[in-house]
């Protein structure tokens, strides 16, 4: 619609300056204006094209058109301002062409009329450079908003994958710690008993506890595929939590601590999921098997080590997706400690915690 109306004024232009008895400026005049919709794709040789409208008559309308359009999509400011001097040159020379007469420098008239041309040429320069630079700042600004929304989305997937990661590590200290410790003891119950209803119900409550397990181990996988620093939930369990953890684990153990409880949060949170889990992992792994329980401070660190002995039965078949030494690496490491594991001379098994006593997270 715009290169129409750009043609149609062009003509008009070509219409008010020329009479029929002109061809060949009217042939110049006309190319002007009809070359007037290539002006986008072919900006610089629309002006050339337009050029010699300017420098043979005063119908300067499509050059003026072809100028500021070049100079709203080139950045090479030296074409631009030749092209302006360009035009310039012909404005100030039209009048006596085809036998160009220059201003005498002496004529009081000379540096107003060249001002003028000057002035003529450079404003659709400027014109088109500051309609492409609002351009490009629009264009800039949206890549901006863009990159904003992106970040705000990322950040709430971080938040997301957080909370899921958190998740996945309550759902393996809490609710895995104690279904296996329901499947153990229905297990225990089920060889134990002699009434026949009863193994029954044991057989599938111990059935039904490993359902559980296998899902909840499925589950934990899942929330854990988003990994990320956890974020504590409350509340959450202490060194004063111990002795009960121990008492209801259904294992033969001795706990023996000297550690203060005036030690941080993050500090007690990790000895007692390091217990839990070495607890677990004797439930499921070692049945019959007695534990030892050792915390103490040796100068700024915490050392949690659960030893247990050698397996007196064959191990129950309780699904396991091993996130537990995992989880426990990750925690430890976030505080600034380490984690080691491995098999005893005498069968059993040792789970090590090292930990500074003032770490924080």
């Amino acid at each position: 619609m715009w290169d129409a109306v750009l043609v149609a004024v062009a003509l008009v232009d070509v219409r008010i300056h020329f009479a029929p008895d002109e061809p060949l400026r009217m042939v110049c005049a006309l190319l002007a204006a009809l070359v007037l919709p290539a002006r986008r794709r072919l900006p610089s040789l629309t002006f050339l094209c337009a050029l010699p409208s300017a420098l043979v008559s005063d119908a300067v309308f499509a050059t003026l058109a072809a100028l500021y359009t070049l100079a709203s999509l080139s950045r090479h400011r030296v074409l631009l301002a030749g092209c302006a001097l360009a035009y310039a040159a012909c404005d100030l020379t039209w009048w006596s062409w085809p036998a160009p007469e220059f201003l005498e420098p002496h004529e009081s008239s000379a540096l107003v009329t060249v001002t003028y041309s000057v002035a003529t040429g450079a404003a659709p320069v400027f014109l088109g450079q500051l309609v492409q630079a609002r351009r490009e700042l629009s264009l800039r600004l949206d890549e901006i908003s863009e990159a904003r929304a992106h970040e705000r989305l990322l950040l709430a997937q971080g938040v997301l994958a957080r909370e899921r990661a958190q998740l996945a590590r309550e759902m393996h200290d809490v609710v895995s710690h104690q279904v296996s410790l329901i499947a153990v003891r229905a297990g225990a119950l089920q060889v134990g008993s002699r009434d026949p209803g009863t193994r029954e119900a044991a057989s599938t409550i111990r059935r039904l506890s490993v359902q559980t397990l296998e899902e909840l181990r499925h589950m934990v996988s899942v929330l854990r595929a988003s990994g990320s620093r956890p974020t504590e939930l409350t509340p959450q369990p202490s060194l004063a939590d111990l002795r009960r953890l121990v008492d209801s684990s259904g294992i033969e153990a001795e706990l023996r601590t000297d550690l203060p409880d005036d030690l941080p949060p993050a500090v007690q949170r990790a000895v007692y999921r390091t217990v839990q889990e070495a607890l677990t992992n004797v439930r499921k792994h070692a049945p019959g098997a007695t534990a030892t329980i050792h915390l103490l401070r040796r100068g700024g660190t915490v050392h949690a080590t659960v030893a247990n002995t050698a397996p007196t039965r064959p191990a129950l078949p309780l699904p396991g997706a091993h996130h537990g030494l995992v989880g426990l690496r990750q925690r430890a490491e976030l505080l600034g400690g380490t984690v080691t594991s491995g098999p005893t001379p005498d069968g059993g098994y040792s789970l090590r915690l090292e930990l500074p006593a003032e770490a924080t997270t």
